[in-house]
C-alpha cells in the first residue's frame, strides 16, 4: 500500500473489536480490518470458532485475539465490554455485527423472543458505545459500524422482531452520530441484502427462495461476506472522516431493484 492510500485507508496502530467476528458477515470484517493493520479482538460465544479465526489471521501476520461472550444479556454485554479491551487496550473501532434471528409466525413471537432479539441485536450495541465512545472522543478518533439489514428498511421474509431490532440499530446510529459529532468519532450503519451466512441457514434450505432473492439483485448473485470487506475498512480508516449518520447499502442492488 502506497503512503497516501495507507493515510486513507490504512489501520496501522488502530485497534477493533468485532462483535460476532467468528463467523458470517462478522469474520469477513474482522479479517479485513486485521490485514489493513489493526489490532482487531473477535467477540462470540463459541471458542473453537473464535480460535480458528485468530490462528489464520495470526497466520498471516495479523494481530488478533479472541474474547468468548455471551451478548444476551446486560451482565454478559458488561463483561464482554472490559475483556474486550485486555488484549490490546481501548478501541478505535467497535463493529457490531453479532446478531440473533428468532422468526416464528408473527402472530406466536413470544416476549422471551422479543427480548432475547432486542438484547443481543439492539442493547449490546448501545451499552458497547456508551463503553467505549467517550475514551474514543477523548482521542479524538473513532468509529462506530452497525450491521444492519433490509428489513430495518422494509418488512419482507417475515421481519418480525428481527426487524424491529435492525430499525433500532438504524435509529441507534443516527442518535449516536449526532452525540458524538464533532469529537472525532462516527457512527454508521452497513445493510446487507440477503447474505449466505451461518446467521440465516433455515432459509438457505429453500432453493428456490434463495435463487428468488439473487434475481432481485442487479449483480445477478446473493452476497457473501467478503463483499463487507472494503465498505468496513472504508469506514474504518481516515477516509471516511465527513461520513456519519450515514447508512450504506452493499447489497447487490438489492434494495433499488
Amino acid at each position: 500500500m502506497n503512503a497516501y492510500l495507507a493515510e486513507l485507508f490504512g489501520l496501522a496502530g488502530r485497534t477493533a473489536v468485532v462483535t460476532g467476528g467468528s463467523s458470517g458477515i462478522g469474520r469477513g470484517i474482522a479479517t479485513a480490518l486485521a490485514r489493513s493493520g489493526a489490532s482487531t479482538v473477535i467477540v462470540a460465544r463459541g471458542a473453537e470458532r473464535i480460535d480458528e479465526t485468530v490462528r489464520e489471521l495470526v497466520e498471516a501476520g495479523c494481530r488478533a485475539a479472541g474474547v468468548v461472550g455471551d451478548l444476551g444479556t446486560r451482565d454478559g454485554i458488561r463483561a464482554v465490554a472490559e475483556e474486550a479491551i485486555r488484549p490490546f487496550g481501548e478501541p478505535d473501532i467497535l463493529v457490531n455485527s453479532a446478531g440473533i434471528n428468532i422468526r416464528p409466525p408473527y402472530p406466536n413471537i413470544s416476549e422471551a423472543d422479543w427480548d432475547a432479539t432486542m438484547t443481543v441485536n439492539a442493547l449490546a450495541p448501545f451499552l458497547l458505545g456508551q463503553r467505549y465512545a467517550p475514551g474514543m472522543a477523548a482521542r479524538g478518533y473513532g468509529r462506530l459500524i452497525h450491521i444492519t439489514s433490509q428489513q430495518a428498511h422494509r418488512a419482507f421474509v417475515g421481519s418480525g422482531v428481527y426487524g424491529v431490532s435492525k430499525g433500532a440499530v438504524e435509529s441507534l446510529m443516527r442518535s449516536e452520530a449526532e452525540a458524538w459529532g464533532g469529537t472525532g468519532v462516527t457512527s454508521n450503519s452497513l445493510v446487507p441484502g440477503f447474505v449466505l451466512t451461518p446467521l440465516n441457514a433455515r432459509l438457505q434450505e429453500d432453493r428456490e427462495k434463495v435463487d428468488a432473492l439473487a434475481a432481485r439483485t442487479m449483480i445477478g448473485r446473493n452476497g457473501l461476506p467478503s463483499d463487507f470487506a472494503g465498505a468496513a475498512v472504508f469506514l474504518a480508516g481516515e477516509g471516511s472522516g465527513y461520513v456519519t449518520g450515514h447508512s450504506l447499502f452493499v447489497d447487490g442492488g438489492l434494495s433499488v431493484h
